[in-house]
């Protein structure tokens, strides 16, 4: 089996942040992610927990190395002022370059 490396965004996010980011991600010709709400506890204090814009979600794309640089610098520059984000890098293997 062969796998071939590609990197794995993660952004935790206020859901205020979400369509934001969703259009940083379709500027940039990215198309497939995977989102979810969650909840934790944070330098903001708990999250997730009341009303629907107090929540949050996580986002996963999939992609190559090429695209993480200018999407990641885009999301910092225009959105880590105004909302609370967290933004964070995993190296990973797929077996199916193409998709991504």
């Amino acid at each position: 089996m062969k796998l071939y490396d590609v990197k794995l965004l993660t952004i935790t996010c206020e859901i205020l942040a979400q369509d934001n980011i969703l259009e940083i991600l379709k500027k940039h010709g990215i198309t497939g992610y995977t989102k979810y709400e969650v909840d934790g506890n944070g330098a903001r204090g708990l999250r997730g927990q009341g009303f629907k814009n107090e929540k949050n979600i996580k986002i996963e794309i999939i992609m190559k190395e090429e695209k993480l640089q200018d999407v990641s610098e885009e999301i910092s520059r225009t959105l880590f002022a105004n909302f609370a984000i967290v933004l964070y890098v995993s190296d990973i293997g797929v077996l199916r370059p193409e998709k991504f």
